[in-house]
């Protein structure tokens, strides 16, 4: 017999909403950020320790350009934090195996694998306007973990396809 977590499922909704409201606010912060880089740029560059200096140009621009990718990742994460809000609530009901389950699992698979993108579009700039003299350490290591979970969300998709055909089948023949 399954025992029923229902305290674990009220914990992930609402930590689900307030990653989602979270989300929201950094993204605002950034956008702020990146208008006030626009209006006092020599201050806010400082504050975030690059110094003015000649030749600094295509360090801020590549400042602020990964500004405007971690603005476009906002959706992109509230995305993915409302389907699998989605998810859990479907989960909650009891009837977690359905075909809309599978296509969210394939959605957040591939918007995470759009920000694991961006993530490596993110170090590329850092890499072309970094200098010796003006550095911008950003890692953009490869992670295993991180693609491997792109994997994962992909094959959970079609175990979802799968269990909801199954169960279709299931209820035609009862």
């Amino acid at each position: 017999m399954t025992k029923s977590y229902p305290d674990t499922l009220a914990l992930s909704r609402r930590v689900l909403r307030v990653l989602i409201k979270l989300n929201l606010f950094m993204g605002a912060l950034i956008l702020a950020l990146l208008i006030a880089s626009l209006i006092a740029e020599s201050w806010v560059m400082r504050a975030l320790g690059a110094r003015p200096a000649p030749g600094n140009s295509m360090l801020f621009m590549g400042m602020r350009l990964i500004m405007v990718i971690g603005i476009c990742s906002v959706p992109i994460v509230h995305l993915i934090l409302s389907r699998l809000l989605t998810i859990v609530e479907t989960v909650s009901v009891g009837n977690p195996f359905v075909v809309a389950n599978a296509v969210r699992l394939k959605t957040i698979a591939w918007a995470i694998l759009g920000l694991e993108l961006m993530h490596f579009t993110v170090g590329a700039i850092a890499a072309g306007v970094s200098t010796a003299a003006a550095p911008l350490n950003i890692s953009s290591g490869l992670s295993l973990t991180r693609w491997l979970t792109v994997l994962l969300l992909f094959v959970l998709a079609r175990v979802f396809e799968q269990g909801a055909r199954m169960r279709e089948d299931l209820e035609g023949t009862v």
